[in-house]
């Protein structure tokens, strides 16, 4: 059967692809001085949520300004509920607390900025309701993209003026002989070939599964295509911890999360003269979701006082996220 070949291969090339980025991640961590979770939140992020910021986009510019929103809202819900609950539970993931607790509150106050800056607020009465005017406006969306460039400053610049973390330490730098253009250059070609290979087996899984096993089209919708686009980010995760660079791992998921709101919504309104309409239902139930999920996690940081994400924590999490599926599943029209 061809499509089980390329999703075969399609596999290959995702595995080899996630082996590439890591390595790069963690030689640059080593040449740049920077902590990989550093490297993570901002270089290696950027690249997984390519897909996202794709989707988006394009939806923006086909008249579709729902799917653009609720593709960044539910790739935030995704990335911190299934990725890190998965990679939580696979092996407790050991963090800097204070680097993670400060890059935690600007997730955590991407999210909740979100949510203020589509509020309708001449309409507060009739959010839940058609009409109320509730929209993410373009300005707002170029005023995201300007804070996406002062997160990427701001995370490097604090990184350089930190004491050098273990983390660091224990990857000397004449180790590497690649120059720190070299790595970045190479990181983006893994991560390239990383995107493609994932948006081919998502393809190429979704006709499998429409035409060849007959799933409802409403099923793939809910699970396939929304988890799709965030599948660089959980192969990212999972060949960190893998290859024992857990703090890569969760440096990918809070940087994902940070640039799904500031860059794929805020790229997403920043194309659209009347920005992106926020219908009903991400009010009753996507927002409170996504709010939710980062207020575990932020629980979850604060309550890591053995320095470690631990297990039970995330099988919270992603009992939180498959409560959240199921009730988008049920939601659906029949």
């Amino acid at each position: 059967m061809p499509l089980l070949g390329i999703v075969v291969v399609a596999i290959a090339v995702l595995g080899k692809s996630a082996d590439v980025l890591i390595d790069q991640a963690v030689m640059l961590s080593a040449r740049s001085g920077l902590p990989t979770i550093v490297i993570g939140a901002t270089i290696v992020s950027l690249g997984t949520t390519m897909p996202e910021a794709t989707v988006s986009v394009l939806a923006a510019f086909n008249n579709e300004p729902g799917l653009a929103l609720g593709n960044a809202v539910g790739s935030v819900i995704c990335d911190t509920g299934l990725i890190l609950g998965l990679a939580c539970i696979i092996m407790p993931l050991p963090l800097d607390r204070k680097l993670v607790n400060r890059q935690g509150w600007v997730q955590f106050g991407a999210g909740f900025l979100l949510v203020a800056a589509c509020l309708p607020w001449n309409n507060l009465g009739n959010v839940f309701s058609e009409g109320s005017g509730a929209h993410l406006p373009q300005w707002v969306g170029w005023i995201f993209l300007a804070l996406l460039g002062a997160y990427m400053w701001w995370s490097v610049r604090l990184a350089q003026l930190a004491t050098p973390s273990e983390d660091v330490e224990d990857k000397p730098a004449n180790k590497v002989t690649a120059t720190v253009p070299q790595l970045v250059i190479t990181l983006l070609i893994g991560t390239a070939f990383l995107v493609f290979s994932s948006a081919v087996l998502v393809s190429a899984t979704k006709e499998l599964a429409e035409h060849h096993f007959h799933v409802p089209t409403s099923v793939i919708a809910a699970t396939l295509v929304a988890f799709g686009t965030s599948l660089p980010e959980l192969v990212t995760a999972l060949t960190a911890i893998r290859k024992n660079e857990p703090e890569l791992a969760v440096g990918n998921v809070i940087g994902a999360d940070i640039l799904n709101v500031l860059f794929v919504s805020g790229a997403a309104a920043a194309v659209t003269p009347a920005g992106l309409a926020a219908d009903p239902v991400m009010f009753q139930l996507q927002f409170p979701a996504m709010l939710l999920i980062l207020l575990v996690f932020r629980l979850g940081i604060a309550s890591a006082r053995s320095g470690k994400l631990t297990r039970p924590f995330g099988a919270v999490l992603l009992i939180a996220y498959l409560v959240y599926l199921g009730i988008t599943i049920a939601q659906m029209p029949s």
